[in-house]
């Protein structure tokens, strides 16, 4: 790995730094509630034209490198720094609102605004976390995710949707001409219950009933209570209100990224009546520089299904997976509108379709 990208990935914490410098923007311009928009504008406008401006990143880490580069304690520390992080500016941006003032477009955009910083921040970093081998690492990602009141991500993700993606057993794998607003009410309910089912199941074949000290899903929502109280008797019912809200944004930034990462795909059932095998080709791939390094190689998707253990910096592209046409913040306001999405993304689907049934055929 180039040197200048080692330390690149530090672009992250610009994300944090975005809430702050829209309160400092709403005061020297004296338009708050415009600028409680900012965060926004940086993420989902000037983020994309840069992300289009610089291009592509397809290069791979070497084979006699990688195993070096996994054991690289600076990429993790990149990911534990996330958690005062996160923690840091939710706390302060709560503490702002309730005494910015803002009116009625400002409380909406601080609001959105803190959402999207909590979905980078916290889930998408957790995201990296939770997989992994270390106590320290999987505990951390459980904090980042009871932040936003989204800890049930902790366990149906690796349990759920890493078994089943890319099948109809998985809510986070929408469906050929599902639109987003479809998929979205349906993926937060199904995936919240399935989480605590996993976990009660967990307890039953050791012996144990749901409500066991030993659920995790209990712990965790145990802590996201004191939070809350913490908070109310903080800042009051209007932190409360901010502190509620910013994790649903948060969740529901989270879900609109699985519609994009799996949208139209599917795994091949077998005679048996199993599924193939998860590989590369079951998850949307893409190879933009500058939002990879910003969401830790999130969009080198493809291969965190095929492999999920392996460490963000040594994630792979692959070419023959399919494609984006764009990085994820572009992708992000493509689905929220279904129709341009469909007449985007849909004749890359049925491409790949063609292409992977070639493949199947001809084996």
């Amino acid at each position: 790995m180039p040197t200048w990208k080692r330390y690149a990935f530090l672009f992250v914490f610009v994300v944090p730094a975005l809430m702050p410098a829209a309160a400092w923007l709403g005061a020297r311009s004296g338009r708050p509630d415009l600028m409680a928009w900012f965060p926004l504008f940086f993420l989902f406008v000037l983020l994309p034209l840069a992300d289009y401006a610089l291009g592509h990143d397809p290069r791979n880490p070497g084979v006699a490198d990688a195993p070096a580069l996994a054991r690289d304690r600076w990429f993790a520390a990149m990911t534990l720094a996330a958690l005062p992080a996160q923690f840091g500016v939710m706390l302060w941006s709560g503490w702002h609102f309730v005494h910015a003032g803002f009116g009625p477009a400002g409380v909406a955009g601080w609001l959105l605004s803190q959402g999207i910083v909590g979905g980078v921040l916290a889930i998408n970093v957790a995201h990296e976390l939770i997989h992994k081998d270390t106590r320290l690492e999987r505990a951390a990602g459980g904090l980042l995710l009871t932040s936003v009141g989204y800890h049930g991500f902790k366990i149906e993700h690796v349990r759920g949707h890493h078994v089943h993606v890319s099948t109809p057993e998985d809510a986070s794998s929408a469906r050929f001409r599902q639109s987003l607003w479809h998929f979205l009410p349906r993926a937060l309910a199904r995936n919240t219950a399935n989480a605590w089912r996993l976990e009660a199941r967990r307890l039953a074949a050791q012996g144990r009933p749901w409500w066991s000290p030993r659920n995790e899903l209990l712990g965790w929502s145990a802590l996201w209570c004191l939070l809350l109280a913490g908070i109310a008797g903080w800042l009051g019912p209007v932190g409360v209100a901010y502190f509620v809200v910013q994790g649903c944004f948060a969740a529901c930034a989270l879900e609109i990224i699985n519609y994009i990462e799996h949208y139209g795909l599917e795994r091949r059932r077998l005679p048996d009546g199993r599924y193939e095998r998860t590989t590369h080709l079951h998850s949307w791939n893409s190879d933009y520089l500058l939002s990879n390094l910003l969401l830790f190689h999130l969009q080198r998707h493809s291969d965190h299904h095929e492999t999920p253990r392996r460490r963000y910096q040594v994630l792979l592209h692959h070419a023959d997976s399919p494609q984006l046409p764009g990085g994820y913040a572009a992708m992000f306001l493509l689905a929220l509108c279904p129709p341009l999405w469909f007449r985007v993304v849909d004749p890359r689907v049925t491409i790949f379709r063609t292409a992977a049934s070639e493949r199947s055929t001809s084996r």
